[in-house]
């Protein structure tokens, strides 16, 4: 097959980790494009606001000369930043909330500012606007993703993978997350990767280095679902096996005129929001 790039099924960790959520909500979420505008749709949420705020405050600090990341506060940044999504526009409810949620990253940033560990040594930045390669050229389909920082290790001429949370969740057992970057990272740059880590800068001043997948087993798991995505996609069929889910509802009422329009992203996608139900759970106190 003549490789296209136009043609191909592309999938990241996000969109496979919505097609294992509910093929239903991967449909909605990547394939679906509101016939008005002709734009793909996205559900904003607080949680969801202050990780692309802070993940943005952080990651740019990897375009820097070691010696300059810091010599504008990282609260400055993020003030700036936050713009972006304050009030409906980062889906809060009111400015109680986004207050919460805003001293929240603040804190996050301070203790980056404090402990900055790997941040302040070279990092080595993918030469590509959304990193991707042929995960199989003969079935057409391309891996792609962005990392969040790749550190250099100068003495062994490798690669450090780090990834930022900022959620106070552990990921997952059996996440394909790390399977995916390890994937990403050998194939689009040159380095070996020595080691992974996930920093939980809500939680923790340094990563916590994880255990590297096996990379064949990695390739094979995530190209078999990449087919079943791409056989899907081919027979434009998308089933919820619940027949509606957590995953797939929120995105459903988008679709019935239940949401609330509040802008277009930087990946010319629509942003919407929802009303909070009786449902929602109470936020609770950020100590």
């Amino acid at each position: 097959m003549t490789k296209d790039k136009y043609s191909a099924t592309w999938v990241s960790h996000s969109s496979i980790s919505d097609w294992l959520a509910c093929p239903r909500a991967y449909f909605l979420k990547n394939v679906y494009k509101d016939p008005k505008t002709g734009h793909k749709i996205s559900l904003m949420s607080p949680p969801l606001a202050l990780g692309s705020a802070v993940h943005e405050v952080v990651e740019g600090l990897s375009v820097l000369p070691t010696d300059k990341r810091f010599d504008e506060s990282l609260i400055k940044k993020f003030d700036k930043v936050w713009g972006k999504f304050s009030g409906k526009k980062g889906g809060f409810g009111d400015e109680a909330e986004e207050g919460r949620y805003k001293e929240r990253g603040k804190k996050m940033l301070r203790r980056v500012m404090k402990y900055p560990g790997p941040l302040k040594n070279l990092a080595v930045k993918i030469q590509m606007d959304l990193p991707n390669y042929w995960l199989s050229e003969e079935d057409n389909i391309i891996l792609c993703g962005k990392i969040d920082w790749l550190e250099y290790l100068k003495d062994e001429d490798m690669v450090h993978i780090i990834d930022f949370k900022t959620g106070k969740r552990a990921e997952q057992k059996g996440s394909l997350q790390l399977p995916i970057y390890y994937l990403l990272v050998t194939n689009t740059q040159k380095r070996a990767v020595k080691k992974a880590s996930y920093w939980h800068i809500d939680l923790a001043d340094e990563p916590m280095e994880q255990k590297l997948p096996d990379i064949k087993k990695a390739n094979e798991k995530i190209l078999k679902i990449a087919k079943e995505i791409k056989l899907a996609r081919t027979l434009e069929r998308f089933k919820c096996p619940n027949d509606g889910c957590r995953a797939c509802k929120p995105m459903e009422k988008i679709i019935k005129g239940e949401g609330e329009f509040v802008g277009v992203d930087e990946i010319r996608r629509d942003i919407y929001i929802l009303p909070r139900t009786k449902e929602d759970k109470p936020e609770g106190k950020i100590l």
